[in-house]
């Protein structure tokens, strides 16, 4: 059977529909999955083959219609909403003990989920809140899922855990390990703790894969440059006009590759469930392919990906060990 061909093009859709096989009968968790962003989408493709998928936001309203939203289109679908706030540990510790609670093991998680890139701000916690939301939340939440991630294991089938990050990964001097708990008002820039927060993710793929010693295989991913909500909060489009992808009125500038909602969320179908690259676990993704290459030199350095991890526990005030 010939192999499918992806590219810069290829659609959600696309993938989903290729590896069909290995989607049915999966339970899938994504984080960030509200209405104009690529975990919706993800969420909208994966609900017409997948078991049971898991959609979670920190607000219940925009949670509510884009559950409403997919079932219109998959009146088949097994959807199971859940209120997820990555900025607060609490939150995040509250929200795990409700999956855990269900019965169902949990196949590929899917950090989806991103804060605006924005002016500084504190967590609850006291942390950055770009580089809580988009790593420290995450990173405690695959440790409190590791138990159900791990129940999916079986001779025939590793279970995933997908980090959507960002070319932006590369453009920084990667995570400042000296703020990354003790933030610093005065070393902030918006793009600068996105660099940071992507970087993480990266790492972070790659420690998981190394410290799970093959029961869990795990991927990050540049899912291209699309435009979500996260780009229209207001926040944020001051961010994206210096950076040349948004016009005055806020608007994509159409010379730049901008990607469609489907085309920006077939990369993570690719990292979840393309079993061809299961002889590469920590990979970095790029339009649906392995592209390690692109990897900047901090984010393959095993020295910062170890450091990372020990720190992130002592932010969590948990160990994460397998």
């Amino acid at each position: 059977m010939s192999q499918p061909t992806f590219s810069f093009t290829t659609t959600a859709e696309e993938v989903a529909t290729a590896f069909a096989n290995e989607i049915q009968g999966k339970n899938v968790l994504i984080t960030g999955t509200s209405l104009n962003g690529i975990g919706f989408e993800t969420a909208r493709v994966l609900a017409k083959h997948a078991n049971i998928v898991f959609i979670t936001g920190h607000n219940s309203d925009r949670l509510k219609l884009a559950e409403e939203t997919i079932r219109a289109e998959v009146p088949t679908a097994k959807l199971r909403p859940i209120i997820l706030d990555l900025s607060s540990l609490a939150a995040v510790r509250k929200a795990a003990a409700e999956i855990n609670g269900f019965p169902e093991h949990l196949h590929v998680l899917i950090h989806n989920a991103g804060a605006t890139v924005s002016h500084f701000k504190l967590t609850v916690d006291n942390l950055e809140n770009q580089v809580a939301t988009n790593h420290i939340g995450p990173f405690l939440l695959t440790k409190l899922l590791t138990p159900k991630i791990l129940a999916a294991r079986t001779e025939l089938y590793t279970p995933r855990v997908v980090f959507v990050s960002s070319i932006g990964h590369g453009m920084g001097t990667g995570v400042n390990f000296e703020t990354l708990g003790r933030p610093d008002p005065t070393l902030y820039t918006p793009k600068d703790a996105y660099y940071q927060s992507k970087a993480a993710n990266v790492l972070s793929a790659i420690e998981l894969s190394k410290r799970s010693k093959g029961q869990i295989k795990s991927y990050s991913l540049h899912p291209g440059a699309i435009f979500t909500n996260i780009m229209q909060k207001e926040e944020g489009v001051t961010q994206m006009q210096e950076a040349g992808m948004l016009d005055a009125d806020g608007q994509p500038i159409s010379d730049r590759p901008w990607k469609t909602l489907g085309q920006g969320a077939a990369t993570t179908l690719v990292a979840a469930f393309d079993p061809r690259i299961n002889e590469t676990p920590g990979a970095y993704l790029d339009n649906c392919i392995v592209a390690n290459q692109l990897i900047s030199s901090h984010c393959s350095d095993p020295a910062n990906g170890e450091r990372l991890w020990t720190l992130t526990e002592q932010i969590i005030g948990e160990t994460f060990t397998f």
